[in-house]
């Protein structure tokens, strides 16, 4: 039958098939244009059909085309593996592992307990490890992964001051049962904790104010070691408070390279074993983002993505959930660590709604820490509203307009938006990779101004840079080239500068987008109009003016105090201009 899986030529090539595309998929499975799809999954392809947006047309879809009879044979997804309840014979003493306790744990640290264990048979499936802790009176369970070499671990987030005492299960009998107490202390300088959403807005754990203005390096960690190094060298002197980044290796323009190791051990010449993690993959991973943090950096991590040479994209039901829980368990005990469960959820062919739901059900599950969660949309938004999503993480909606719609989206679905690609600063061939530095700073104030935060990403050519090499920063990080990166940090600056270190849309004129805080600051953006001079209306109250060049990165004050009532504000005419009214 044909279903997710089937590319768009092998349906057009069946006339049954391709009658069911051309009446539910109108205007795309006749057009002329359809060849260049024919390698394209259905399950993709559906994305761009503005009448297969509702679950319940794509139902249909699916259930017209699974009574077609298909020549094409797939092999079967891999079946869940369940834990060995044998695993260890009863001559085998309960609890009698060697535990390791760690020391000196602060809060906002990871807390980890290392088990030496059993290491024969596959532990990776074969083992179910958890503990339950209790702290403060009160309990979480946390659960266990192996690291090989007999190496199991159990890795909390030190989210409360005091004693932790702990009892292990697990169906290996000698990893079940095992207790201890370990005693955390306070925060280590600069360690805020894990960021929580505040309204439209986010904080650290501790009360600190996080904005995330945000960066793009998707497969920075899958460089060389040299590259990687000079990405973090880059990012301690770039104003971002977070980047995006993606656990599987990405396939794609100028992502041609092949990585050292993956996630799962194998290669792309031999295969993968699916029912077994690399665990040095996961340490070399896990080490960037403790480096990340160093930098005051938040790691949003891409669980999942359709930019794929490998075969992670259509791993099956059984092996995604395999793989959710293992990366979870691993990494959730780091305080800077932000789920995305996708890029571009909608080019996943082989996931619908149902899916989603059920993987990020896995994720709230084997998080009891509560990172932020988010997925990313190529066309059809998600439902935003739905309880385990913290935070809108949408792209651009056109070549041009995006960071426009940031207050409708709040209002839309009543939280943080973050817009974590409006298009990249760059000269490349694709239009979502060729705006100029000046447009991608007018993008983050048209977000900043209407409460909402924007992402970077840059893409120029190297050798356009005279460079040698297809290192783009989007995709490989490295070195950034472009002029919009110190504009964005004069901006954060702005921002912090705010009563509570944010901006909110405030009522707006029909040409200029006001945001600040109600009654206190009152910030006004030109964009790229350029007037000679503004009247603005000031409530009750004495006011500072100043006159802001986005641009320049300049804040001029004009002289003296302005009473409330009409004022008039001379300005260059230039574009990128903003104004800023302080009540005094």
């Amino acid at each position: 039958m044909f279903d997710r899986r089937s590319t768009f030529g092998e349906a057009l090539d069946n006339p049954a098939a391709r009658a069911v595309l051309e009446r539910l998929m109108p205007g795309f499975a006749a057009s002329p244009m359809a060849v260049q799809f024919r390698d394209g999954r259905l399950g993709s392809l559906i994305a761009l059909v503005p009448a297969l947006e509702t679950e319940e047309a794509r139902a249909q879809l699916w259930a017209e085309l699974a009574e077609i009879d298909d020549d094409v044979v797939r092999p079967p997804y891999a079946p869940a593996v369940d834990p060995d309840p044998a695993y260890e014979s009863e001559d085998v003493a309960r609890a009698s592992a060697t535990v390791t306790l760690p020391h000196d744990v602060t809060l906002w640290a990871p807390l980890e307990i290392r088990l030496a264990g059993p290491s024969h048979g596959n532990p990776f499936v074969d083992v179910e490890l958890d503990a339950v802790f209790t702290r403060g009176g009160a309990e979480i369970r946390v659960g266990g992964f192996y690291d090989g070499d007999g190496t199991y671990v159990i890795r909390a987030l030190a989210d409360a001051v005091g004693e932790w005492s702990f009892i292990t299960r697990s169906t290996a009998r000698s990893l079940d049962g095992l207790t201890g107490t370990v005693t955390v202390g306070a925060a280590a300088e600069g360690a805020h904790g894990p960021v929580r959403v505040d309204g439209f807005h986010f904080r650290h754990a501790d009360g600190t104010r996080h904005r995330p203005l945000g960066t793009t390096a998707y497969a920075w960690t899958h460089q060389p070691d040299e590259l990687q190094a000079q990405t973090l060298s880059t990012l301690a002197e770039a104003p971002f408070t977070k980047i995006r980044m993606c656990v599987f290796p990405k396939s794609y323009l100028y992502n041609a390279n092949e990585p050292a190791d993956f996630p799962f051990v194998g290669s792309l010449a031999d295969g993968f074993d699916l029912e077994r993690f690399d665990p040095a993959h996961f340490r070399r991973l896990e080490q960037r983002i403790l480096d990340l943090a160093e930098l005051g950096i938040e790691a949003d991590l891409i669980l999942f993505h359709a930019y794929d040479r490998w075969g992670f994209a259509d791993l099956g039901p059984a092996v995604d959930d395999r793989y959710l829980r293992y990366i979870v368990r691993r990494l959730s005990g780091f305080a800077n660590v932000w789920w995305s469960m996708a890029n571009e959820y909608d080019l996943l062919w082989a996931k619908d709604t149902e899916d989603w739901e059920r993987l990020a059900a896995i994720v709230g599950a084997e998080d009891p820490f509560g990172h932020l969660n988010s997925i990313h949309n190529c066309r059809p938004f998600y439902d935003y509203s739905a309880p385990w999503i913290t935070h809108v993480s949408v792209q651009r909606v056109d070549v041009y307009r995006t960071a426009e719609n940031t207050d409708e989206w709040r209002e839309r679905w009543g939280k943080p938006v973050v817009i974590d690609e409006c298009a990249y600063e760059g000269d490349i061939d694709q239009g979502w990779g060729n705006i100029t530095g000046e447009e991608m700073v007018r993008r983050f104030w048209e977000g900043a101004v209407r409460g909402g935060y924007v992402g970077h990403g840059e893409t120029y050519l190297p050798s356009a840079l005279g460079l040698d090499d297809e290192v783009l920063w989007w995709s490989k990080g490295g070195v950034l080239h472009g002029t919009s990166p110190d504009r964005i940090g004069f901006l954060e600056q702005l921002l912090a500068e705010a009563p509570e270190g944010v901006w909110d849309p405030l009522p707006g004129d029909w040409d200029v987008p006001w945001g600040g805080v109600a009654g206190q600051v009152k910030v006004g953006y030109f964009g790229f109009n350029r007037p000679r001079f503004r009247n603005v209306m000031l409530d009750s109250g004495d006011w500072v003016i100043d006159v802001i060049d986005t641009w320049s990165m300049t804040v001029d004050r004009l002289p003296g105090t302005f009473a409330a009532g009409s004022a008039r504000i001379e300005l260059p005419g230039r574009q990128f201009m903003a104004v800023r009214l302080t009540r005094v």
